[in-house]
């Protein structure tokens, strides 16, 4: 090895945000990409599906790119991969059921042509000059993993998302002894998990969950509808296993979540009692108190199953007096108003809502600051990065590395697109690459810019006015009219279009006296002198799109 040798980090994704996770390794002519996820859209993007990394970078370097390698199923770590295969198309390595999970969507997307790796804990992938190793860690899905990648210049170790729970509900515990022997030769590099870094203390392990189930489960003489996120397979196990123990049948609602079960259990991931399972449309022919609905829903999203139950609007399933609806998840930040404006619906419907952190329904999968304290310990890296969480979360990591001896000169607060170099000497960020945020709408993948987001903010604020003229040898011969949309009311506002077409018709004259014919020099006096009128009119700035037409 030479002494100019350099590892480059580039993070793609999943820094200063919560989803969207993406991480480039470069070292010479080889790029590992480890996760490539999802972020769903917040309140400010209007209409957007999806949103995922930009990976202009990686396109540019397509034949560089060796592998993308996967930690876990979650959206916020696959969810892209359909996206990004449409660009390139490299081996993936995962496990059992994350690329169980991966494969359903690539069927979705019709892609046939993907190379997909099973790997299990332990094993070694030689991928170039490097030798990626895969080791078992705990989260909220089962066949989660963290990555060894060894390189030249040392160990890049990366926790994904990961709690240290001792007593998981599928008995796969962390493998400590794996990160100790990694610690034990020297790690250069850690990526840790940062989502819980503010929390003190240890997270909860998930069978608290599973007690807590227990305990309203027998408590209950009507329906039971339990609601968590689709791909939360340990979830699910513990309300069957509930279910079944106080003879109650159990109907799975909702498509992600009938997808993810039906995956988890061909791959063997989910403990079905035989016979318990019964199919929506069945739900009825069976009295309250021996039904338990397992469904989507626990963000309020509004096409999810439970927010269609509580609105009234589901084909099979509606709410009634008697029902317990246990909300098993906590709002993703930016979804508290649509899961509030649920529960209220819920109860309205005259369901018992249980939604409280407080009773145990829901624990996270993410290690508290405790938790992040000892995997630090534990791995002694030379350089810090905090990854997957937003810029406080980052900054909080930071911050525990550094009471645990870490130089502040070792600790790197990334942000996405910077590439952060690695020599034989030092560490320092060299530079900048393309990143940033893909939207996805509908069948588009990047066709919604900032401009179309910031019409469609303007049109939802104040609304738009169209203005249609005919003009014919430079004479206005019909119009001006007026439409407008989300404005005012019309017929309740005569005198405020009259004296807006007024506006219209001066704008128009000047034009005339000026000899302007440029259609687009006469829409912006339109534009100009209407928009300005309505403002002191109304207070308010509608969309003003003026419409030319010539005879």
């Amino acid at each position: 090895m030479s002494d100019d040798a350099r590892l480059q980090i580039i993070p793609l994704g999943g820094l200063g945000e919560i989803g969207k996770n993406m991480m480039a390794i470069r070292y010479q002519d080889t790029i590992v990409v480890i996760d490539s996820g999802l972020m769903f859209p917040d309140d400010e993007l209007l209409g957007i599906d999806l949103v995922i990394p930009d990976i202009t970078f990686l396109v540019e370097n397509q034949d560089k790119v060796k592998a993308i390698l996967l930690t876990h199923g979650h959206e916020d770590h696959v969810g892209a991969l359909p996206y990004v295969l449409k660009e390139i198309n490299p081996p993936i390595y995962g496990s059992k059921l994350t690329l169980g999970i991966v494969e359903g969507k690539l069927k979705e997307h019709s892609l046939s042509n993907v190379q997909l790796n099973i790997v299990r804990p332990r094993d070694m992938v030689e991928i170039g000059p490097l030798k990626v190793e895969f080791f078992r860690v705990s989260h909220s899905i089962p066949d989660c993993m963290g990555i060894a990648i060894h390189t030249p210049l040392g160990i890049i170790f990366h926790t994904g998302d990961i709690k240290l729970d001792q007593t998981p509900v599928d008995g796969q515990v962390v493998d400590f002894r794996k990160m100790s022997e990694l610690g034990e030769k020297g790690v250069l590099l850690m990526f840790s998990d940062s989502t819980n870094a503010e929390r003190p203390g240890f997270t909860k392990s998930e069978k608290v969950v599973g007690n807590a189930f227990d305990e309203i489960f027998g408590k209950c003489e009507g329906r039971i509808i339990v609601t968590t996120f689709a791909s939360n397979v340990h979830r699910i196990q513990q309300a069957i296993s509930t279910a079944d123990k106080y003879g109650r049948k159990v109907a799975i609602v909702g498509r992600s979540m009938v997808n993810n079960v039906k995956i988890s259990s061909q791959l063997g991931y989910l403990d079905i009692p035989e016979d318990i399972l019964i199919e929506m449309e069945e739900i009825n022919k069976y009295p309250p108190e021996k039904v338990v609905i397992a469904t989507t829903g626990s963000q309020g999203e509004p096409m999810s199953a439970l927010t269609r139950m509580a609105t009234a609007d589901h084909r099979w399933v509606g709410i009634k007096p008697g029902d317990t609806v246990i909300i098993s998840a906590t709002p993703i930040p930016g979804n508290e108003k649509l899961v509030s404006k649920t529960i209220d619906l819920l109860f309205k419907q005259g369901a018992e809502v249980i939604y409280e952190r407080e009773a145990g329904v829901h624990v996270s999968g993410h290690a508290s600051q405790d938790e992040l304290k000892l995997l630090i310990n534990i791995i002694k890296p030379k350089y810090f990065i905090p990854v997957h969480g937003e810029y406080r979360h980052l900054v909080k990591h930071a911050q525990l590395a550094e009471s645990l001896g870490i130089p502040r000169s070792r600790i790197f607060v990334a942000e996405n697109g910077q590439i952060i170099e690695i020599s034989k000497k030092k560490a320092y960020v060299s530079g900048k690459v393309t990143a940033g945020r893909v939207l996805i709408d509908g069948l588009g993948v990047g066709d919604v810019g900032n401009i179309v987001l910031r019409d469609r903010r303007q049109l939802s604020q104040d609304g738009i006015i169209i203005v249609v003229v005919t003009i014919s040898n430079g004479l206005v011969v019909s119009g001006p009219d007026i439409v407008t949309r989300g404005f005012v009311y019309v017929r309740e506002s005569e005198q405020l279009i009259e004296n807006a077409k007024a506006k219209i018709n001066e704008a128009l004259e000047h034009c005339s006296r000026k000899n302007i014919t440029e259609w687009s020099i006469i829409k912006s006096q339109i534009r100009d002198k209407l928009g300005k009128h309505l403002y002191e009119k109304t207070g308010r700035r509608p969309m003003i799109m003026p419409i030319i037409m010539e005879t």
